[in-house]
Order: structure tokens, then C-alpha cells, then sequence
């Protein structure tokens, strides 16, 4: 239950009323115990300010039934949530991007009642300020969750093979070449047996990680058919599988939040950033926004596009005069320019559901000729 911190400034607000008549807005700077709150009115004094357990309970016994406010918190390992809860409780919230607060994790004065009290202020004042972003739907982030563990498993396996072939290379052999779900399979007849006791518990541990990969990949194909069919569209496009269609689909969960398809690119972190500063203009490295899991996929997909068994196509074209360019990393530009018209393409085909024509530019392009 909230317990106000100042209780002459309780007592005065109870004889006029209750206090949350006068609060227009309240930021809480959440805490993975309990969180800080400010309560401030429209002109900007603080009504109340009161720390309150980081539960549902707590959050349900004092933003319940006390009229529409409008809330700011930061993004966190709690905001998706509390988000949703407070919503549900009839309250506006704001989802401040934490990344874009340098005010309030620079300060040198940092505590929570401090950010607790910028929060309700900046929102108060220009809530464009505080970055706003949109959490995804609780049942996309189930069905996201699921993908996510896939990749914790795949990256362990991948670390322990790793370490399996480092180990057996400074003893003065080689493991044949395969991946690492055949390692437990091929390495037996090249592992010196002094290495036996050592390195046959990890080989099990990866021959097991393999079994629940799989049992993850059945799942994920299962979500990506039944549950979400709209992913088929999206697979349309070589090199985009029922992993990468869905987790863009999960990831982005709402295609209508963007008014035009290229904007996606920017969203996922795939555009340059800027530093310009009167004449300057440097060339910067892609700013890397938004999910990294997501613009992982893609770039693995542009990579497919991009190799020796991609088909030709518009994005392929496109990548390939990149690269022929020259210069330094030209490779890489490439596969960055790829996954970023991969997405504004994904974008396009999940709104229009239409039908995938790799050629679609070049043919478009010789019509006009």
C-alpha cells in the first residue's frame, strides 16, 4: 500500500479531499523490490511521493479505482508488465526508452526519488522528450519467449563445441569438420583418450542440447503453421524461414504501427546513425536500435540471400553492386543493405499478404525501358 513520505502535506491534501484529485501525473522509477513514486499536479508541485512493492498486488491496491492519470516509467526488466497493468486499470502510460534518458542515469545526484521526480516532470512538460516506445503484447511475448530460448540453447552448444575443438587443438590434434549437433558422433574416433574423462560429459551435455533443439524447432514450426499463418506469407522469400518470419512477425507484433514500410529499417537499428554538427557530416556504423535478436535473423538471412545457393533475385542484385564496389567492408555494407530491404519487404508482404516476385524491380524497370 502507498505510504506517503511527507505526512503534514497528507494531512492538509486529506481536509481539502483526497490528494489523487490534484495528481496529474506520476512517474515511478521501477525497482525489482519496490519501486519509487512522484505525484505531482498540473502545475508541476509534487502532491505525494510513496515507495510501493514491485507486485501486481501492490500496483492493483494503489492505482486502482482512483481515476484516469497518466503514468511514466522506464523501460526494464518490470516495465512490460506494469504497462499492461496499469492500462488495464484505466491509466495512460508511457514507456520512457531509458537508452534516451541521459539526464537520468548521467546524474550525478542519481537516486530513485530523483528519477522518479524527472519522470513525472518531463512528462508533464513534452512527453515526446522521453523517447516514447510500445511494449508488445502479452501473448507475443510468450510465443517470442520460446524463440528466445532456442537461441540460449543454440549459443551454449555452439560454446561448448568451441571449447572441445580448442581444448583437442592444443594437444596437437583436430576434430573432423561438422557442426556442432554431428560433433558428439564424429569426435569420438579423433579425441586423444587422455582427454577422455574431460571432455566426453560436455560431448553428452551437447548431444542432449541437440535433442531440445530439435524439440524447439518442431514447436516453433507448429507456431509458425497454426497459430500464426500469416508467417507463410513471409516465407515466400528465399532465405526467410518459419525462425525468422515469425520472430520478425513477434517482434514487430503490430504491422500498422508504421505508416510506411521503410521506416522499419530505422526501427530494427539497420540505417546509419548521425553525429552531423554544422559542416560535419561523418560517416557513421548503423545505429543498432530496436531488438538485436531480430536483426540478427535478418542479417543471417541477407547472408543466405547474399552466398553461394541464394537465387537471384532483387535483393540479390542489389547486394551484389554493393559489394562490387570495393573498398573497405564492402561485404558487410552489403549484407546490412540486404537485411534492411528484407525488412522493409517482410513489412510490405505481411501488410499487402500479396504474392512474393523476386523480380519484381528489374521486371518493373525493363517495362519502363
Amino acid at each position: 500500500m502507498a505510504k506517503s513520505i511527507s505526512r503534514k502535506r497528507t494531512q492538509r491534501s486529506e481536509t481539502l479531499g483526497t490528494w489523487w484529485d490534484r495528481v496529474s501525473t506520476i512517474g515511478i522509477d521501477l525497482s525489482d523490490r519496490s519501486s519509487q513514486c512522484c505525484a505531482i499536479d498540473d502545475e508541476a508541485a509534487i502532491v505525494a511521493e510513496f515507495r510501493l512493492g514491485t507486485d501486481a498486488a501492490s500496483f492493483e491496491k494503489t492505482f486502482g479505482g482512483v481515476g484516469r492519470k497518466t503514468i511514466a516509467i522506464e523501460t526494464g526488466a518490470h516495465s512490460p508488465w506494469v504497462s499492461r497493468l496499469l492500462e488495464s486499470l484505466g491509466h495512460e502510460v508511457i514507456v520512457a526508452n531509458s537508452r534516451k534518458l541521459r539526464f537520468i542515469y548521467e546524474n550525478r545526484r542519481k537516486d530513485d526519488r530523483v528519477d522518479a521526480r524527472s519522470l513525472a516532470r518531463v512528462a508533464r512538460m513534452d512527453r515526446q522528450l522521453l523517447e516514447e516506445i510500445r511494449h508488445r503484447s502479452e501473448h507475443s511475448q510468450v510465443d517470442l519467449e520460446l524463440l528466445r530460448a532456442r537461441d540460449v540453447l543454440v549459443t551454449t552448444r555452439t560454446r561448448l563445441a568451441n571449447h572441445i575443438r580448442g581444448v583437442v587443438k592444443s594437444f596437437g590434434k583436430r576434430l573432423p569438420t561438422c557442426g556442432p549437433a554431428a560433433l558428439p558422433r564424429k569426435a569420438t574416433a579423433a579425441m586423444p583418450t587422455m582427454l577422455e574423462a574431460a571432455l566426453r560429459p560436455l560431448l553428452d551435455v551437447i548431444e542432449s542440447l541437440s535433442r531440445q533443439i530439435g524439440e524447439y524447432d518442431r514447436a516453433i514450426e507448429h507456431l509458425a503453421t497454426v497459430e500464426h499463418p500469416d508467417v507463410a506469407t513471409l516465407r515466400q522469400v528465399s532465405g526467410v524461414g518459419a525462425l525468422t518470419g515469425l520472430a520478425f512477425m513477434l517482434t514487430v507484433d503490430d504491422p500498422h504501427r508504421f505508416r510506411h514500410s521503410r521506416s522499419i529499417g530505422a526501427w530494427l537499428g539497420l540505417v546509419p546513425a548521425k553525429d552531423d554538427s554544422g559542416e560535419r557530416r561523418p560517416q557513421m556504423p548503423i545505429s543498432k536500435e530496436g531488438d538485436h535478436y531480430c536483426r540478427r535473423l535478418l542479417v543471417g538471412s541477407a547472408q543466405y540471400i547474399l552466398g553461394p545457393f541464394g537465387p537471384d533475385c532483387d535483393l540479390r542484385r542489389h547486394g551484389l553492386a554493393i559489394a562490387a564496389r570495393g573498398g573497405k567492408n564492402s561485404k558487410k555494407r552489403a549484407v546490412v543493405a540486404v537485411a534492411r530491404k528484407l525488412a522493409v519487404l517482410l513489412h510490405r508482404l505481411w501488410v499487402t499478404r500479396g504474392m512474393y516476385e523476386p523480380l519484381y524491380n528489374t521486371l518493373r524497370r525493363q517495362i519502363a525501358a
